[in-house]
């Protein structure tokens, strides 16, 4: 009852919020296992390289590094 605020200042609360995401990565943590994300990718990619070679195929090796990156893995 002596005029004191209840609440915390909006710049505490910034400050809190501030310090709680500095430590986060902006880019998002992969939810699946590399194994287990995008398996059309792979099979397309797997089939072409077990037929042609790793050479002939590079077209399907980088789209399925993409969908990696697009998962949130880093290849």
């Amino acid at each position: 009852m002596g005029g004191l605020p209840t609440e915390q200042p909006a710049s505490a609360l910034t400050l809190a919020g501030l310090q709680q995401t500095r430590g986060s990565e902006p880019v998002s943590k992969p939810k699946k296992k590399i194994c287990c994300a995008c398996p059309d990718t792979k099979k397309i990619r797997d089939d072409c390289i077990v037929e042609h070679g790793e050479a002939a195929c590079e077209k399907w090796i980088e789209a399925h590094r993409r969908c990696l990156r697009a998962e949130g893995f880093k290849v």
